[in-house]
């Protein structure tokens, strides 16, 4: 099921190497956040599908308001998160929770569940990189944002470690 959903990101994406490779990784991190912290079930189907489609409405905010800016991918994501997911046959309330994180995954303060602290968690870790935060940063967003011991665990040994 995941591999359609990755097939259908990849496709959607089309050219755009960049947002596919951020997606694939945020997809390996919360995957491995998941096994280290037991996560199973839905809750683990949700990281997993959040994670490969959280930032899909980028491209529908550019083409509409010329900007990738978070607001705008919050609001454009879920439909094509949405359309992706009942094409694939996912469940109504495991989408409807996808796309709930989807539009909410740039407001921190908006976290109300496992399943969104480590979608949240996963794409700090990628965008930490990506973005080329400081170490200080790093351990910033780790003290505010990151509940999880393997997100931790994870950002101290690649970010934090000497």
């Amino acid at each position: 099921m995941n591999n359609n959903v990755i097939t259908d990101m990849i496709l959607y994406f089309g050219d755009d190497a960049k947002r596919i490779n951020h997606a694939l990784k945020v997809y390996g991190f919360a995957k491995a956040i998941c096994e280290s912290e037991d996560v199973s079930g839905n809750e683990r189907e949700i990281i997993e599908l959040t994670a490969i489609l959280h930032d899909i409405g980028i491209r529908e905010a550019e083409r509409k308001y010329n900007s990738s800016a978070w607001n705008y991918q919050e609001t454009e994501g879920p439909p094509v998160a949405r359309e992706i997911l009942e094409k694939n046959g996912i469940a109504d309330k495991i989408t409807d929770r996808v796309c709930f994180i989807i539009g909410h995954h740039h407001r921190f303060d908006k976290i109300d569940g496992i399943d969104f602290q480590i979608l949240v968690e996963s794409d700090l870790l990628v965008n930490i990189f990506e973005h080329g935060s400081s170490k200080e940063s790093a351990e910033s967003v780790k003290n505010s944002v990151f509940k999880t011991q393997a997100g931790i665990k994870l950002l101290d040994s690649i970010y934090l470690s000497s």
